[in-house]
């Protein structure tokens, strides 16, 4: 085993130095579940430094090393700081700890080396719940939502709808970064009730409910201000669209718990055995 246990060493060591053509010299091949496919070269050395760039201080703990002296199976649990964005999740700037396996494998080329770790596991251990959806059938496009809520409940005057379309997952987890500090700007504005975000597809959306036309002043805060300067200046995304929408009508409903009659709500508004709809908000 001890022509393939050095270039575990090797291999494993250039990924600790955080040394791309290191890790690129060390192997013939190498593939992992996020390289999309079996790369070698400066191919190897190119995607070795956006995982990097990804997890860096990379230090791996080898827990068990089974094989022969052409091939081996390592076993390890890899600690990492979080530091750029990973399959559309911002940086946490914390540590990340995976466990996987190597199996490395001699030939008259050189060594390669395929890479197993769970990616759910990983998404996990940054503090992401998976959520499973399809990428689309033939009438929807699917995606994921999130709600803001601030505890007022009356009914919005104004609604701001905006969405940027994305290229990738890198940009898509640093628009996430600015939408969160535009939101906890909108927080603190009176006028705010409250925002959804959701994704869909390429674009993601954003819509934020305001008591009165105008509270919107609050939208233009400087954090709105520098993602709209990223967009015309910096080259952010491929297309962004805002808007602005009033009610033209609306109207709630809810149901009495107890003798299920369905009631408008309003001032007055009650079912036969007494209910109001203002009585569930104290439940």
């Amino acid at each position: 085993m001890g022509d393939v246990r050095k270039v575990v060493e090797a291999q494993l060591a250039a990924w600790s130095a955080g040394d791309p053509a290191a890790v690129a010299a060390t192997v013939a091949s190498y593939a992992d579940p996020d390289s999309g496919g079996v790369l070698s070269g400066d191919g190897l050395a190119g995607y070795a430094a956006r995982v990097l760039g990804r997890f860096a201080g990379q230090r791996f703990l080898v827990e068990r090393m089974v094989g022969g002296e052409d091939e081996v199976a390592v076993f390890w649990t890899l600690r990492a700081g979080h530091r750029g964005a990973y399959l559309g999740m911002p940086a946490t700037n914390g540590t990340v700890t995976v466990s996987g396996t190597d199996l490395v494998t001699l030939g008259h080329d050189g060594a390669h080396v395929r890479r197993s770790y769970d990616r759910l596991a990983l998404a996990e251990a940054l503090g992401y719940a998976a959520r499973f959806v399809p990428a689309a059938d033939e009438t929807r496009q699917y995606g994921m939502s999130a709600r803001v809520p601030t505890g007022r409940t009356e009914r919005p005057g104004a609604l701001v709808l905006t969405w940027l379309e994305i290229r990738d997952d890198a940009e898509a987890a640093d628009v996430d970064l600015l939408s969160v500090e535009i939101v906890k700007s909108l927080r603190a504005s009176r006028g705010f009730l409250g925002a959804a975000t959701f994704d869909a597809g390429d674009r993601k959306f954003t819509l934020s409910a305001f008591d009165r036309p105008e509270s919107l002043r609050a939208v233009h805060a400087r954090p709105h201000q520098r993602a709209m300067r990223r967009f015309f200046r910096s080259g952010l995304c491929t297309r962004v669209h805002t808007s602005v929408w009033y009610p033209a009508s609306a109207r709630d409903y809810a149901r009495c718990p107890s003798c299920a009659a369905v009631v408008a709500t309003g001032e007055g508004a009650a079912c036969a055995c007494g209910w109001t709809p203002e009585d569930a908000a104290t439940l």
